[in-house]
């Protein structure tokens, strides 16, 4: 999907959102070889019965998560602009996770290593997942100067929002 110079971006419409979690699959499948959600690089939260949506890495601009790493066990894609982990560096100290502001990194579930969405190499499955259900929540798109930072938000902050988008105002009082 990504040239060599073109930097990737996920897009992401989270009211469209079905819940469906093939996201999910996708991602561990792609990198654990197996349906393992848990593993997933993008999980999907449910905080509100009927309010459902993926939560994966922004790749914020400034990349605290990689400024925070002790042991440099993170870094940044030339190709694609996504965050990487070295699983032989990773000590699975959570500095990395305490410096995101939307606390999106999280620990395997088995290995004492974070996980952070790598954009699979330029090739999101869980956009491809997604784009063949046409459910159209997640889109691949070229990086450009915005700030990514702000989609880099706790799965609490995100759920009150989408409430109130689709409940209409007063209906973030039940998150």
């Amino acid at each position: 999907m990504a040239s060599e110079k073109e930097l990737i971006w996920i897009a992401r419409d989270l009211s469209k959102c079905s819940g469906c979690r093939k996201c999910e699959i996708a991602c561990s499948l792609f990198h654990e070889k197996r349906i393992w959600p848990e593993a997933s690089r993008v999980r999907v939260f449910m905080l509100v019965p009927g309010v459902e949506f993926p939560h994966f890495c922004a790749q914020c601009e400034d990349y605290p998560c990689v400024q925070a790493c002790p042991v440099n066990a993170l870094s940044v894609s030339k190709e694609t602009g996504a965050v990487l982990v070295d699983f032989n560096a990773c000590t699975g100290c959570g500095k990395c996770i305490e410096a995101c502001p939307g606390r999106i990194p999280h620990m395997h579930p088995v290995e004492n290593k974070v996980l952070i969405c790598d954009l699979c190499g330029g090739d999101p499955q869980c956009v491809k997942v997604c784009q063949e259900g046409l459910w159209n929540v997640l889109l691949v798109v070229p990086r450009g100067n915005y700030s990514y930072k702000l989609y880099a938000r706790t799965p609490e902050e995100i759920a009150r929002d989408l409430v109130a988008k689709i409940f209409g105002e007063g209906g973030e009082q039940y998150i």
